[in-house]
């Protein structure tokens, strides 16, 4: 009697020991397989929760930021921490005297060159502001032998005679456009008569800005006043949206040719901004080709504006303010 109860107990343990239930074969052929979201449903939580308490301890832990203290205007050493200080402006003739000054003392080239960056003040009212412009003036000092390469768009044989008489480096007509839109041609200007405009259409997004315009002086029937002009002009251009970097004249000029030709370049810019705004001009550094930039005082410098022009500009409406604006922006 012992055997039959040991094979009965024998057959109670079998699964236990690698047996098999009958129909457990199917269920068994197909495991089921748990997405770990699916397993920990509230894990991603949990985490997010986590990071969350992190972030906001370590942002109470973190210290306020030390107060900066105020600059000091004028130090009373020679030598002191220039991160300490305000930056001093100059007066235009004491600025020039020490660009001088510093020549002679560093024995560099006394005919370098003279550089001013501006720095502008682009906003008008309702979000607009001023687009980044390029424009060209006569100085009334040259500085320079170089003159600039223009090309004269005339199908008229006398006008283009009268063009080569007065310097145009190029005089063609509309079989010219092929090579400019294959950069086989380039100038510094293009200037054009009237009756060849409409013909030129072609080439209005290739020239953009430098495209003949009467607002830019470069369109007209004048050809040897605008010869003169463009071969002869300054050209400047805002950079980075609000910049302007150019030369204006020689260090070994006199003092008042170098002011003269500034003041020529800041009263051209300040053509951009109507006067009833802020002035456009908020920075100016004058500087040599080898010495540092000097911040001038702008007082003497901008254009002055007249009071009841000023008083009859604040009392126009938008509409008549921004008119001016997109006239001479659209260059």
């Amino acid at each position: 009697m012992a055997a039959p109860s040991a094979r009965c107990l024998w057959r109670a343990l079998a699964p236990r020991c690698g047996g098999v239930f009958p129909g457990l074969e199917q269920r068994l052929a197909v495991p089921a397989v748990l997405s770990p979201a699916a397993a920990r449903p509230y894990a991603a939580a949990a985490k997010a929760a986590k990071k969350d308490a992190r972030r906001s301890s370590q942002e109470k832990e973190k210290p306020p930021p030390p107060r900066r203290r105020p600059l000091m205007s004028k130090p009373v050493d020679d030598v002191y921490p220039a991160w300490l200080y305000r930056r001093p402006s100059y007066q235009l003739e004491q600025a020039l005297g020490m660009l001088k000054r510093f020549q002679e003392l560093d024995f560099t080239h006394p005919k370098q060159f003279v550089y001013i960056n501006v720095f502008l003040d682009m906003a008008l009212q309702k979000k607009k502001k001023v687009d980044p412009f390029s424009s060209s003036v006569t100085l009334p000092h040259r500085f320079t032998d170089e003159v600039n390469k223009v090309l004269v768009f005339t199908e008229n044989v006398q006008e283009a005679e009268v063009a080569r008489e007065h310097g145009a480096a190029i005089v063609g007509g509309v079989e010219l456009m092929k090579w400019i839109l294959e950069d086989e041609i380039q100038a510094d200007f293009y200037v054009a008569v009237p009756a060849i405009i409409p013909k030129l259409i072609p080439l209005r997004n290739k020239l953009k800005r430098k495209y003949p315009s009467t607002r830019r002086n470069s369109l007209g029937s004048d050809i040897p006043k605008m010869l003169q002009f463009f071969r002869e002009c300054h050209e400047y251009t805002v950079e980075d949206e609000n910049i302007i970097k150019t030369r204006i004249a020689r260090l070994d000029m006199p003092t008042e040719h170098i002011i003269a030709n500034l003041k020529t370049i800041i009263h051209d810019i300040c053509t951009f901004k109507p006067s009833n705004f802020d002035p456009i001009v908020q920075r100016l550094v004058i500087r040599s080709s080898t010495s540092e930039g000097l911040l001038l005082n702008l007082d003497g410098i901008l254009p002055e504006v007249e009071k009841g022009e000023e008083k009859e500009e604040g009392n126009a409406t938008d509409e008549d303010q921004q008119k001016p604006v997109q006239e001479s922006v659209s260059t």
